[in-house]
């Protein structure tokens, strides 16, 4: 018995030495496996604030260009406007150019009428010098008769009033074309002194708009600059987040907990709590936002601010925090390469945390409009391997 007893106890002894020391494996695997969590976690921190700077700036850029542009069309309308006034004004001083030279030509009439009146007023005084001056008086006396003098009165009368005439005539004509001359001078000059102003408006509106032009090119340099930074700190994040996914699948794998992932193909569950109407595609598109084209990497769903957003599939969430034009994010992971990404989530609409694993139709989110969204909607995407496939033919 005893002989039997003693192979039995040298069997458990080897075998409690062999245990020992796995055990001993396993728990310092984990715990460097937890390290390098850990340092991971400080890196997405650091890329997280970088991207929430860019994104931060990129808003503010986006902002300031959205005004200038406003500014800058009404310019336009004001250098229009100018413009218009301009070509108005050239239009009054091509008629008070036209009333001028009318004005000349009645100048020119009116001279030859005085000068054809002067001509008769010197002509019968160089009458009047040649025979010698003979008064009104002297002509009337020298009568013949009483209706040689009443014809000589009126003959008299007729030369007085015709000399009356000419000289009130040339008056007339002198202040008539005289005033007209003044008025339309000074019609002239007030139109071309608002001729002058306009002209400056315009030219002062069009470096304004040429000033306007050259910051938006400036602020489209810095927001491309700013989104390629955004991009390469999503790309960073999406990065560790699959470092992280790693890292959670060997500490699995070293403390022997049971895998979340149970997704072997076929249809994923649908990720809202009702069906929803396809408002945006997986194609390329304007971006609604941005007004660029670019590729939709997913599908959205238009839904109420609130909605329940539901796990697609059985998995473990790699990430669940804000990115850039996601707004607030999560991503699961459902093994074999393939993750479910879900965005625009509401503030304070993230009910899961990173490391947990969840199951299919489990409530995750809400639906909101974070990020680069113009209403309340879920951004769906499925990724093959980190690259985004169309995820309607998951769905059906």
């Amino acid at each position: 018995m005893k002989k039997k007893i003693l192979p039995i106890l040298l069997s458990l002894g080897i075998a409690g030495t062999l245990v020992v020391p796995y055990a001993g494996y396993a728990a310092s695997t984990t715990e460097k496996i937890d390290q390098q969590l850990s340092q991971l976690k400080k890196k997405k921190a650091e890329a997280q604030q970088k991207a929430n700077a860019a994104e931060n700036q990129i808003s503010k850029v986006h902002s300031e260009k959205e005004q200038t542009t406003k500014d800058m069309k009404a310019l336009i309308a004001q250098v229009n406007e100018a413009s218009k006034k301009l070509s108005d004004l050239n239009n009054q001083i091509d008629q008070v150019s036209a009333t001028l030279e009318e004005n000349g030509k009645q100048l020119d009439e009116a001279e030859a009428r005085v000068e054809s009146r002067d001509q008769m007023l010197k002509s019968r005084l160089r009458l009047m010098y040649m025979n010698g001056f003979v008064s009104y008086m002297d002509v009337l006396m020298s009568a013949t008769s009483f209706s040689d003098f009443l014809n000589r009165l009126e003959a008299l009368k007729s030369i007085v009033n015709q000399d009356k005439e000419i000289l009130e005539s040339n008056k007339k004509d002198r202040d008539m074309v005289e005033q007209k001359k003044h008025e339309t001078e000074q019609q002239l000059e007030e139109v071309k002194v608002l001729y002058a102003e306009a002209d400056a408006v315009r030219d002062e509106l069009q470096a304004k708009e040429k000033e306007k032009e050259v910051k938006i090119a400036s602020l489209t340099k810095q927001e491309k600059v700013l989104e390629d930074i955004s991009e390469e700190s999503e790309r960073q994040l999406t990065q560790l987040a699959k470092q992280e996914a790693d890292l959670q699948a060997k500490k699995r794998a070293a403390s022997k907990a049971k895998s979340p992932f149970t997704y072997t193909g076929g249809k994923l569950g649908y990720p809202l709590a009702s069906q929803a109407p396809l408002t945006s595609d997986f194609v390329a598109r304007i971006n609604p936002v941005t007004g660029r084209s670019e590729n939709h990497k997913g599908i959205d769903l238009g839904a109420p601010k609130g909605t329940e957003i539901r796990a697609a599939e059985n998995g473990s969430v790699i990430y669940a925090s804000w990115m850039n034009g996601y707004g607030n994010c999560v991503i699961i992971d459902h093994g074999k390469g393939l993750w479910t990404v879900y965005g625009h989530i509401m503030n304070e609409g993230i009910y899961v945390k990173v490391g947990d694993t969840v199951k299919r139709g489990q409530k995750i989110a809400g639906v909101g409009s974070t990020g680069q969204s113009t209403g309340n909607h879920l951004h769906f995407e499925v990724r093959l391997n980190e690259k985004p496939v169309d995820p309607k033919p998951y769905l059906r």
